[in-house]
């Protein structure tokens, strides 16, 4: 998502990042030190996914890449430690507004009932335990197996959700209507906030625009299994009193430019 600037972004544009910068592709590195420019220069926001917080294990041995990862560029680097760390000191949210409506960035979802204060109050505590020098703090967060905390939880919900069920149980999984499971989103709309969500993390879903909700992953890396796959940037209108509220077609999107998923991954 770009942010601020005009309709033609001026010299203040703000690139806003949904995570997952790392993975599937061949230039990892490349990819963090351009994006670690630009957060230090005040030029981006972003918030870790689920395959940032995959390095992060990795590189800690909290768990083993697996057979579709290509995480290699920078696990065999020297330099690993050093992007593991600043990884794990990235946020899970990010907040803003846009016209008169506030927004949250998050990876993949938030739990239906939070409000905008409560959800960014909760990840703040999450945050907390994962930029902690003591790994006491962080390590169990990350462990996979590790006794479950409420704070394990919402790492998983905010980086991995697609469904939920009865009682607003949070899975990994596309929705399982046998299992009474319905996309997260579908739940949240439910609740009618008053406030808007920019997420990624689900890709076969691709493009989600509805009103209040703006799903961005548009399957890149799944290149060729079925659809084309591009990266897409919303370009909201920052002169629209509320630009979450009507159908939008200010999108940025560029293709594939070969495929990179396995075959039958």
């Amino acid at each position: 998502m770009i942010g601020r600037g005009d309709a033609e972004f001026g010299s203040e544009w703000v690139l806003w990042l949904v995570g997952d910068l790392v993975n599937r592709g061949p230039a990892n590195r490349r990819v963090l030190e351009s994006v670690r420019d630009r957060v230090e220069r005040g030029r981006a926001r972003l918030v870790l996914g689920n395959h940032d917080v995959a390095l992060v294990r990795a590189h800690y041995g909290l768990s083993e890449p697996g057979p579709y990862d290509t995480l290699g560029d920078l696990l065999d680097h020297p330099d690993s430690g050093e992007w593991a760390d600043w990884l794990r000191r990235q946020p899970l949210l990010a907040a803003g507004e846009l016209g008169t409506r506030k927004f949250l960035m998050v990876h993949a979802s938030v739990a239906p009932d939070w409000g905008w204060q409560e959800a960014q109050s909760q990840l703040a505590v999450v945050e907390a335990e994962l930029r902690h020098d003591e790994p006491d703090h962080w390590r169990p967060l990350l462990t996979r197996g590790s006794p479950s905390t409420p704070e394990a939880e919402t790492l998983g919900r905010v980086t991995r959700c697609r469904s939920v069920g009865p009682g607003d149980r949070w899975s990994a999984a596309v929705p399982d209507a046998g299992s009474g499971q319905v996309p997260w989103h579908t739940r949240w709309s439910e609740h009618h906030h008053d406030y808007g969500i920019v997420y990624g993390h689900w890709a076969l879903q691709g493009l989600h625009v509805a009103p209040g909700l703006r799903g961005l992953d548009t399957g890149c890396v799944h290149h060729g299994r079925d659809h084309e796959g591009f990266l897409t940037a919303w370009v909201p209108n920052l002169r629209a009193p509320d630009p979450f509220a009507a159908s939008e077609t200010r999108f940025w999107q560029v293709r594939a430019r070969r495929r990179y998923y396995a075959k039958d991954s």
